[in-house]
């Protein structure tokens, strides 16, 4: 299996929990284990934040899986961007942290790290946001993004018109760094 693959074979999965390849078929096919067919073939893909859920779930250990650490684009063009939200995801060492000042370098970015999770900032100028989401959301190699936004203190309506679009949450206190781990890790569907 590829280091970094964010999608799983039933084959992957087996070898993870080891189990047989049919096992992981049939977690699939009740339900259990949420995924989805390749198109015009019977072949089972699994989001790895979905196996990860799927373990935890059901107490099965997890050492096995091939996480390694988390990438987090962080895309903010204000200057100097959000440094103090950039240096305590890098000092966690589970996170490979890396920083998108405009649009053009956001694909350049999620081609080369191919992202977790992407963190936007709302507040900053020259970003296009929901070009961006919509661009992540329109490709079907990207669907296991997670996109986020920060932004200070939405409403209720803000933050629903967000997930409209295609954002998968939002932090309401960006400079809160811890906030923001926890949303990265709610959206991974890490659970500690």
């Amino acid at each position: 299996m590829a280091k970094g693959k964010n999608v799983l074979t039933t084959g992957d999965v087996a070898k993870i929990c080891n189990v047989a390849p049919r096992t992981v078929s049939k977690w699939f096919d009740s339900g259990q284990l949420k995924g989805y067919r390749i198109p015009g073939s019977k072949d089972r893909r699994i989001p790895l934040p979905e196996l990860l859920r799927f373990m935890k779930a059901n107490n099965m250990p997890i050492e096995a899986l091939p996480v390694g650490k988390l990438r987090v684009l962080v895309v903010d063009g204000s200057d100097p961007p959000a440094s103090d939200l950039l240096e305590t995801l890098k000092a966690r060492g589970s996170y490979d942290v890396q920083l998108a000042r405009s649009s053009f370098e956001v694909g350049a970015a999620i081609q080369k790290l191919a992202p977790h999770v992407v963190l936007i900032n709302l507040l900053t100028n020259g970003v296009d946001a929901q070009g961006i989401c919509g661009s992540i959301r329109s490709n079907e190699d990207f669907a296991t993004i997670k996109i986020v936004a920060l932004a200070n203190h939405l409403s209720t309506q803000e933050a629903a018109a967000l997930l409209q679009r295609g954002f998968d949450g939002h932090v309401s206190n960006p400079n809160d760094a811890l906030e923001v781990i926890r949303k990265i890790e709610e959206v991974t569907a890490i659970i500690y």
